[in-house]
């Protein structure tokens, strides 16, 4: 069996669409757990550590959160069906993809930087990497099913990139015509910073 057709299997195990998580987001991650032979779920919400292989199948969070001053960590595997819902509820400023230090800090030390994300746009699932390949394929191979709608938005960025180059040409005459206007107004040079 080929590298190849084993990529395909693993691909196929993908969720369509998954949340871009990072390391230092503080995550809500919602759980079917089995009962018997009922479903029930579960949240667990806590920071990201840690996240392995994200462009993989086998793509793994680590989430720990301190519960009666015990430190807990749970990894998830994003693409697992018994993974219903993964939802992002700060967003922190890191240098890092693993976040081990946060082991032996307590209290405000263990506190992350939180910076300003736009809540909804973060939490809407962005398609993963093989179903835009197979998409993508789709469209070559069926050329005769492109629309006039495709055309006309390939034209479209051209007439912006002429519109943007005269403006940037007409904002330089501009100042060249004001840099004239300067220089024969002040012949003994340009006019020294007041103080």
């Amino acid at each position: 069996m080929s590298f190849i057709n084993l990529k395909k299997i693993g691909d196929a195990q993908k969720k369509p669409a998954i949340v871009d998580v990072r390391s230092g987001d503080t995550v809500r991650v919602t759980q079917k757990i089995k009962e018997g032979e009922k479903f029930r779920s579960q949240v667990f919400e806590g920071v990201v550590i840690r996240t392995d292989r994200k462009n993989s199948h086998t793509a793994r969070i680590t989430v720990r959160k301190v519960t009666s001053g015990v430190g807990v960590e749970k990894s998830f595997l994003i693409h697992n069906p018994l993974v219903e819902k993964i939802e992002i509820v700060h967003r922190a400023k890191v240098r890092r993809k693993n976040l081990s230090f946060l082991r032996e800090r307590s209290g405000k030390s263990a506190r992350l930087a939180n910076k300003a994300f736009d809540r909804v746009a973060v939490n809407t699932p962005i398609p993963t990497a093989s179903n835009e390949a197979t998409t993508e394929s789709d469209s070559d191979q069926k050329p005769s099913e492109i629309t006039a709608e495709t055309s006309t938005v390939d034209v479209a960025p051209a007439e912006t990139n002429e519109t943007t180059k005269e403006a940037t040409e007409v904002l330089k005459a501009e100042s060249q015509d004001s840099e004239t206007i300067a220089e024969s107004a002040n012949p003994k040079g340009p006019a020294e910073p007041a103080e």
